[in-house]
């Protein structure tokens, strides 16, 4: 059973709550209280009360989902009375001594959202009611504005974070898209808070604050921030791991432990899956050389970060590269190896990736037929008017790449206003004129892009929107062909022909296995991992646990 201030469906999730009852409200109240306690019986140093992003508090203190009659809403006063009497009674219960942090809503970010003014009066009264420090969130789950993903600049939300401490007399904690030690020092020494709190990269690196108290912070694998092995399975009622660290979640089941004989194993291919698979190796004592045919690490990652909004990808290249050189990796780039090459290893690890399918059409060899590789790697600067066939991830991110020219003012561009003037800070988004325009096609009936990210494809989508991508699902292509404008794109729904006349066409229809090398060895112990083994929508988060797993098996 749910329930809430006021019986209001939210729009994403199935189920309409009911109303509290007066007396339920009034029980809700001393219940918070009561696991309060229930902590500090069993030892935990402070406790959070959880006042923000939507949940139950935050729906009493807006007036979008709190329509109450009773003393329990109506006036702002009355709305703010539930999470004063939580802090109070938890209080009470407490004592003097234990911590209590309260997570305060600065910007709702939705429509009948909490004002400033309430918002700063709400600090003052859970403050006198025996907070001892006030966290920070920003943004309600299903508020149109993204506020932790990638696309969301670091330390977007640190000016009203200060806004808020120049105003209270206990300390500030800030949050959300603080990734590095370096902007949480900075964070501190500028005053914008008093604190820095994080989640996600303490999943992405458990030793995060070990390594910047000793001084290696370019050893941390930094969160990216991309959602997608943590909240995104989260929401999917799946266990939370990350991208970027597979072992989360999963210390005790995939243990890199050291090895009882020291291998010498060969890792050909420095995408994802081989950089996790060589850096693990090594990690557990094994002699490791990499080989890579090209003249830098990275692989497809470096095709990801041509993307706006994807630059953080440059982070855990950045720490696999240092990894590989404090483990004594022998990196040799700029290197193909033939079977020969690898025959005197003990194990050969193969991931050599992917290369862009060629698409079967009359006319797909024309020269303005190009593949997203071409354009992502900057071989190819497509014209004004681009049609980009395929709208999986990659057709989604190349759509994005190819509207946008320069960097964005995320603030303007999606809508947060000056919270003192706007309430919830939501304000009317101000999208940038598109760089090119983009029709997006894709042989799937389905919403194009609903396979995309739990957390994040919403945000993906909404950017295609401002940018007035053009999209079209169900088609069959028939033929490119030259025009005297360009070339023509020959395709069909429903049995109806279309024509499309652009400037190019950019390929995002798949992928190869490349497995030339795999294909020529005769080794008692090759391995085969990632794009190389399997070619499907590109996935990082597999291919980095793949190389994890091959690692912790040899």
């Amino acid at each position: 059973m749910s329930v809430s201030a006021s019986s209001r469906q939210s729009p994403i999730t199935p189920f309409k709550p009911s109303a509290l009852s007066t007396k339920g409200v009034d029980k809700t109240a001393t219940a918070f209280a009561r696991t309060a306690a229930l902590a500090q019986r069993a030892g935990y140093d402070a406790i959070e009360i959880m006042g923000s992003e939507g949940y139950l508090i935050n729906q009493f203190l807006a007036e979008r989902t709190n329509d109450r009659t009773d003393a329990w809403g109506g006036s702002a006063e009355k709305r703010m009375r539930f999470p004063v009497e939580v802090v109070r009674r938890t209080r009470e219960l407490v004592g003097p001594d234990l911590p209590i942090m309260y997570r305060i809503s600065l910007l709702d970010l939705v429509e009948g959202g909490q004002t400033w003014d309430e918002v700063l009066e709400l600090a003052h009264r859970v403050v006198e009611a025996g907070a001892t420090v006030l966290n920070t969130g920003i943004g309600w789950h299903e508020a149109r504005i993204p506020t932790i993903i990638t696309q969301v600049p670091r330390g977007a939300w640190l000016s009203t974070t200060a806004r808020l401490k120049a105003e209270v007399s206990v300390p500030v904690c800030a949050s959300n898209r603080i990734n590095t030690p370096g902007l949480a020092e900075q964070v501190l020494a500028d005053g914008q808070a008093d604190l820095v709190s994080m989640a996600r990269p303490l999943l992405a690196d458990p030793h995060f604050v070990a390594k910047a108290a000793e001084g290696r912070a370019d050893e941390i694998n930094t969160c990216i921030a991309c959602n997608q092995a943590c909240l995104d399975h989260v929401f999917k009622n799946q266990k939370a791991s990350c991208l970027v660290n597979p072992r989360a979640g999963r210390e005790t089941t995939l243990v890199l432990s050291p090895a009882r004989t020291r291998r010498s194993v060969a890792v050909v291919g420095a995408g994802p899956a081989g950089l996790s698979a060589a850096v693990s190796a090594a990690e557990r004592g094994h002699e490791v050389t990499l080989f890579e045919a090209s003249p830098e690490l990275g692989g497809q990652f470096r095709l990801a970060m041509a993307v706006p909004g994807k630059e953080e990808f440059a982070e855990t290249l950045r720490y696999f590269g240092r990894r590989l050189e404090v483990l004594g990796v022998d990196v040799r780039l700029s290197t193909y190896a033939a079977a020969d090459d690898l025959a005197g290893f003990d194990d050969v690890v193969v991931a050599t990736g992917v290369e862009p399918r060629v698409l079967d059409l009359p006319g797909a060899d024309h020269e303005r037929v190009v593949s997203y590789a071409d354009v992502l790697a900057g071989r190819v600067v497509p014209g004004r008017r681009v049609a980009v066939i395929g709208a999986g991830g990659i057709g989604v991110d190349v759509s994005h790449w190819l509207t946008h020219d320069e960097a964005d003012d995320f603030m303007e561009v999606w809508g947060v206003g000056d919270p003192a003037v706007h309430p919830g800070g939501l304000t009317e988004p101000k999208p940038r004129t598109a760089a090119r325009e983009v029709t997006l096609l894709q042989r799937k009936t389905s919403v194009i892009g609903k396979d995309l990210g739990k957390t994040s494809g919403w945000a993906h989508r909404a950017v295609l929107k401002q940018a007035g991508v053009t999209k079209v699902a169900g088609v069959a292509y028939r033929s490119v062909a030259d025009h005297p404008d360009g070339v023509v794109l020959h395709y069909s729904i429903d049995d109806v022909a279309h024509e499309l006349v652009v400037d190019h066409v950019v390929v995002c229809a798949g992928q190869e296995s490349v497995r030339s090398v795999f294909d020529g060895l005769d080794h008692p112990s090759a391995h085969l991992i990632g794009g190389a083994d399997v070619a499907a929508e590109l996935d990082a988060k597999r291919a980095i646990e793949q190389g994890t797993r091959v690692a912790a098996a040899l």
